[in-house]
C-alpha cells in the first residue's frame, strides 16, 4: 500500500476543511471541534475564522502555525474523526 497524503485542502467555513487525500478520498473535517474540546493557548488562536484559514500543506499534512501549532494524523483526517 503506499503512503497516504493530503494533496489538497480548502476551507470549508465553521473551522472545517475539506481535504483531498492522495488516494482521491475527498472528507469534511471538523477541526473547530476539538480545539473547544482541547482548549490550549496554542490552538485557542485558531477559532478565529482568518487565522484559521492561514493553514498550508507540508510533507502531505495539514498545518497551522509556522512551527506547526496544530497538526493531526493523517489517519485521523481520513475517517474525519481527530482525537
Amino acid at each position: 500500500m503506499s503512503r497516504l497524503y493530503i494533496t489538497g485542502a480548502k476551507d470549508a467555513g465553521n473551522l472545517s476543511v475539506d481535504l483531498l487525500f492522495s488516494d482521491s478520498t475527498s472528507r469534511r473535517v471538523d477541526i473547530g471541534a476539538f480545539i473547544r474540546n482541547h482548549p490550549h493557548p496554542q490552538y485557542n488562536k485558531y477559532l478565529n475564522p482568518r487565522k484559521f484559514s492561514r493553514f498550508t500543506i507540508e510533507d502531505g499534512n495539514i498545518v497551522w502555525g509556522k512551527n506547526w501549532d496544530l497538526i493531526f494524523p493523517i489517519e485521523q483526517l481520513y475517517t474525519g474523526s481527530i482525537s
